[in-house]
């Protein structure tokens, strides 16, 4: 049988990748420096998925974005190694692709040393066809730059890939770029707007397996 596409595009933070602790502690331990105190959780998760660098300019308005960014990622360089982990069911989910003869990329917001090392720490960096983090590109998720260099560097259109993704700057980007988009369910920032509302997805999964029903 024909396959329907011939790329999956994964995001990378939240998506096939755990590090929410990593994130949430970086962001805590940046509150400490800057305001000596932690901001609730809730403050965090709806950032998920944002360039730093924006990020950081509205949480820290008319402080030096620079400086924030270095505070936060000197902290996450010390923890990042240690801390993160595979999804369960990720590791099943891009082999079995891969024996389908899928194409494989990954579209992330994340600086391509702390991606790459990600990949290679489970091993699963010759397993992915193209990578475009944050260096690859001045503009970011929403915006479909990303998920078009991804497509380039694969030889694809839009309507010959998937984007799965946890937040919904992945969802817009998807959309925007003209690619079908999957929210994933085991994100801790996926809410109902994002599942029925302005960022609703084409499709929606609870768990990685379920990705092949797509397909």
């Amino acid at each position: 049988m024909k396959q329907k596409y011939k790329a999956v595009l994964f995001d990378f933070d939240g998506t096939i990748m755990n590090t929410n602790d990593i994130i949430i502690q970086s962001w805590q331990h940046t509150f400490r420096t800057v305001e000596g105190a932690e901001r609730p959780i809730s403050a965090i998760t709806p950032t998920f998925g944002e360039p730093l660098n924006l990020t950081m300019a509205k949480l820290f308005p008319g402080r030096d974005t620079e400086e924030m960014v270095n505070t936060y990622r000197e902290y996450q360089r010390k923890v990042y190694k240690e801390k993160i982990h595979m999804f369960p069911g990720i590791p099943e989910l891009i082999a079995e692709l891969k024996h389908k003869g899928y194409l494989m990329g990954i579209v992330t917001s994340r600086l391509w040393e702390s991606t790459t090392q990600g990949l290679y720490k489970f091993d699963i960096a010759h397993l992915f066809d193209a990578v475009v983090s944050a260096e690859d590109t001045t503009v970011h998720k929403p915006d479909p730059t990303p998920c078009r260099i991804c497509l380039e560097k694969l030889g694809l259109n839009p309507h010959e890939a998937l984007f799965v993704g946890d937040s919904k700057f992945d969802v817009l980007c998807a959309r925007n770029a003209g690619v079908q988009s999957v929210l994933v369910g085991w994100s801790i920032c996926v809410t109902e707007e994002q599942k029925e509302g302005l960022y609703k997805p084409d499709h929606f999964i609870e768990r990685p397996e379920e990705l092949l029903e797509i397909l």
